[in-house]
């Protein structure tokens, strides 16, 4: 198993963040390597809710089902997804920023291959690093200036 973390602090509070972050019809926006995304369940994200993603990954083109795993508002999302026998989680940890209007951000991935892809399991996390680190900056600039409106 691979764990991968950066954090930020994002320009706006919490419950903004994690509203647009739960949003899975928001993936494409902000997550970097995400080409398309589109919610697959119907009613309130929750536990439980679906996506389907298309991404970027290593110069592969790949078509992911996603899952929440977790839904804490406004403090906690993780999304888990399986693709070729490799396991990837996504957990987005917010804590509100004392005395600001404002958040920090981590963003964690965990990626556990099975017996046959384990041995990819360092490439793909350094290619996380890299796809975390966009995302994060995405989420500033989406941001930015939000705390004060």
């Amino acid at each position: 198993m691979q764990r991968v973390e950066r954090s930020a602090r994002i320009g706006a509070p919490p419950e903004a963040v994690f509203a647009y972050l739960a949003d899975l019809d928001n993936l494409a926006e902000w997550q970097s390597g995400v080409t398309s995304a589109r919610r697959t369940s119907d009613g309130e994200i929750g536990v439980g809710a679906t996506a389907h993603i298309t991404r970027e990954l290593m110069g592969q083109r790949l078509d992911a089902p996603l899952t929440v795993t977790e839904h804490d508002p406004p403090r906690r999302l993780a999304i888990g997804s399986e693709v070729s026998g490799i396991k990837a989680l996504a957990t987005l940890d917010l804590a509100q920023v004392d005395g600001e209007e404002a958040t920090d951000l981590t963003f964690a991935m965990e990626i556990r291959g099975s017996m046959l892809t384990a041995f990819m399991e360092p490439m793909i996390a350094s290619a996380a690093g890299g796809d975390i680190d966009a995302s994060l900056e995405r989420l500033r600039k989406r941001f930015a200036g939000a705390a004060g409106e």
